[in-house]
């Protein structure tokens, strides 16, 4: 077997210039504190179904009991907890329709300043919804539903935005690797807001959320003057031009049409101008394009299982097991630690291999031992977390390469090739039905509890 472009001609790493590294790492860290502040929510689900049923909140003896009667918003925990539930779901639902409306702008405005606007309003969202709601004692469920809905809509902003600003820095030669390393952006924002969540819980759980929004609204700020869309805004060439010297001697990791020639490329050259003037695709057209619709629906399924995990993992413990919730939130992070190598290692074999498929398909079927491996994890948090770490490895990895290494194959095949505005809403289509399928399970998982 040839070994692949990765490893010959130093195409990888040695064309890689300081731009690429910022822009990784500001793309990474920027996505790392959107999953964040959500992970916060999740972390803290313990103490908000204490808040807001009578019989915890009596104990704190903070107001009288008229007062609190008057105010509280369920009679038992458990109508809490489903309430909670009812939450994941609303802001799943919402996150899903944003993303499929935040492709499709991404591709037609910068994305810089959609991915900045976003990550500033939803961190705005966020502290009214924990924090400011808490100081003043006003409780309404109503009002938690509207801002998890804005929520979510402002929260979709992100992943299609990342994504693109990636593919348009890095190429189809090992990009498994690059972006197996990169999709650890949302395990490294679930344990950054496991750790902040965990060490500020002690104060309130209010204080949870408001550290996570003032640090993602501060990432905001910094999104907005230092990002950097694409090579072509500092003069450089882009991914394309670099492409099309060099000959593609393997075939591509996602297979297009094969009857290319007949395909009209989505793109016009002005007379007497050497500039390329891009078109972005339609929706339908990206729709259409092979490999999206099954891909969607594979991590639709995908994500159901995933985001049970990430929603209710650390509530599971607490309960479960009755450890402590900050002791919860800490042993969730190797979930995300599983996910991250798992999400690594898995793409630098489907590039070794030139394929993702059966790497993916062999991850699922290991899926399945691993989760019925965890739901018989005894009482002990070592056990527990070895095998939590290898049921992320086998969810989380395969989750990571779908909504990355994969959305930029599909948004980028050779079918659309001098179309680049693909990449956004088709990111969007893919992670938006993953959300539908997320959404459907999150209401009846409490349930199960």
């Amino acid at each position: 077997m040839a070994w692949p472009n990765i490893f010959q001609r130093g195409t990888l790493f040695s064309r890689f210039s300081h731009h690429h590294v910022v822009v990784f790492l500001l793309t990474f860290f920027s996505y790392s504190l959107l999953h964040a502040s959500r992970k916060t929510f999740s972390n803290v689900k313990v103490s908000i179904s204490k808040q807001w049923t009578p019989s915890a909140f009596n104990k704190s003896i903070r107001l009288p009991v008229e007062i609190w009667n008057s105010n509280h918003l369920f009679p038992s925990a458990e109508e809490a907890t489903l309430f909670l539930g009812t939450l994941d779901t609303i802001f799943l639902f919402s996150y899903a329709v944003g993303l499929f409306i935040s492709g499709i702008v991404g591709d037609r405005l910068n994305l810089r300043w959609v991915l900045s606007f976003g990550m500033c309003s939803s961190a705005l969202v966020v502290f009214v919804f924990g924090t400011v709601t808490e100081w003043l004692h006003f409780y309404n469920k109503g009002l938690y539903c509207c801002l998890w809905i804005i929520n979510g809509l402002l929260q979709s902003t992100g992943w299609p935005c990342v994504v693109a600003v990636m593919g348009n820095w890095f190429g189809k030669a090992g990009r498994g690797v690059v972006f197996g390393l990169w999709s650890a952006c949302a395990s490294v924002g679930n344990i950054l807001g496991a750790c902040l969540a965990s060490s500020v819980l002690q104060y309130g759980y209010e204080y949870a959320f408001l550290v996570t929004a003032a640090v993602q609204f501060a990432g905001g700020i910094v999104i907005f003057f230092g990002l950097l869309v694409s090579p072509e805004e500092i003069g450089l060439p882009g991914i394309e031009a670099e492409e099309n010297f060099e000959e593609d001697s393997h075939r591509p990791l996602i297979n297009g049409a094969e009857n290319e020639d007949e395909y009209e490329p989505n793109y016009s050259i002005q007379e007497g101008s050497t500039v390329t003037q891009v078109k972005a695709v339609s929706f339908y057209q990206a729709c259409c394009l092979p490999g999206v619709i099954p891909y969607s629906l594979a991590y639709a399924c995908l994500k159901l299982v995933n985001y049970s995990f990430f929603f209710w993992l650390p509530f599971y413990l607490t309960n479960n097991f009755g450890w402590k919730e900050a002791e919860a939130d800490k042993l969730s992070i190797w979930y995300d630690v599983g996910g991250i190598i798992g999400g690594t290692l898995q793409g630098f074999i489907s590039d070794i291999l030139q394929k993702r498929a059966p790497v993916l398909a062999l991850s699922l079927l290991l899926a399945i031992g691993s989760l019925v491996g965890y739901s018989r994890s005894p009482n002990d948090k070592s056990i527990n977390a070895l095998l939590m770490a290898v049921t992320g490895f086998f969810i989380g990895g395969p989750s990571n390469m779908i909504s990355s290494a994969i959305s930029a194959d599909l948004g980028r095949q050779e079918l659309i090739q001098g179309s680049s505005e693909a990449l956004a809403t088709v990111t969007g289509i893919v992670d938006g039905t993953g959300s539908i399928g997320a959404a459907v399970g999150q209401e009846t998982v409490p349930h199960w509890m």
